[in-house]
């Protein structure tokens, strides 16, 4: 996959993407990282790519002519690719976007700064992302983030394709406690399932464990993931347990199943 970023600031991606895995992934062939300078397209002396806002108000908003140009360019270079505008005013981004997007022959990023850009350019893009609730000083670290959660998908790119299979989100849970050796630290064992060497109830426990870090710390998650009548038979026995553990009746408990998958 190629991957263009339109940005003010190019050299922001040079080291976060020549280390690690997706270093090793583009030494490899199985991705490419091109970094663009947006002034490269600004006419002019000065080569402005921004400006003040009509209408007053504070900060400046970045120009439609050099994005314009820019996306004709980058387009014309690989006209599959998917063009992304980085926005705190976007869709938020999730790991099934991330699944989504890793099939795409090439992506663009349009970083927006400042007071971010022109409306004038939405047009221009496929779709608007963000990657929460917040404002960053640009959409650099936003881009950084995706083309990361993107890239590891990308066949070969790491170790074990079941690797990413287990991650968190991708079946809309949290993912399940992982332990290393040595056996025991701090007065703490591994699990002895896990050292047991049956595979089938390895598997059931850690489905357990699923489920129940999820319940305690993304309950929310619960109410949109795809789960079978056994989940839901763990998934209300851990309730019972957990209203136990705060001093609650089972009754409650019970009533409150329905509101909280």
């Amino acid at each position: 996959m190629k991957i263009d970023i339109l940005t003010l600031f190019p050299g922001l991606f040079a080291s976060p993407f020549a280390e690690s895995i997706l270093g090793k992934a583009q030494e490899r062939g199985l991705l490419e990282v091109c970094s663009h300078n947006l002034r490269d397209w600004a006419t002019g002396k000065h080569q402005v790519t921004d400006d003040s806002p009509y209408g007053g108000g504070d900060g400046m908003v970045l120009k439609p002519e050099p994005i314009a140009r820019a996306l004709t360019t980058l387009r014309e270079q690989s006209p599959a690719a998917r063009v992304l505008l980085m926005t705190p005013q976007g869709r938020r981004f999730c790991q099934t976007d991330a699944q989504r997007l890793a099939v795409e022959s090439g992506l663009i990023f349009v970083c927006g700064r400042y007071e971010g850009v022109d409306e004038r350019v939405r047009p221009m893009v496929d779709e608007e992302l963000s990657v929460g609730d917040f404002v960053l000083t640009g959409g650099e670290p936003a881009a950084m983030v995706i083309i990361d959660a993107v890239g590891r998908l990308l066949p070969g790119v790491l170790g074990s394709s079941g690797s990413a299979e287990a991650d968190s989100f991708s079946d809309g849970l949290l993912e399940y406690p992982q332990y290393t050796r040595p056996v025991e630290f701090s007065g703490e064992r591994v699990p002895d399932i896990l050292l047991s060497g049956n595979h089938a109830a390895i598997a059931a426990w850690r489905r357990q464990e699923q489920l129940r870090r999820t319940l305690e710390r993304r309950p929310d998650l619960l109410k949109t993931a795809t789960l079978t009548a056994a989940d839901l038979k763990i998934v209300c026995r851990l309730q019972q347990e957990m209203a136990i553990e705060q001093g609650q009746g089972l009754e409650s408990t019970d009533a409150g199943l329905g509101n909280d998958i």
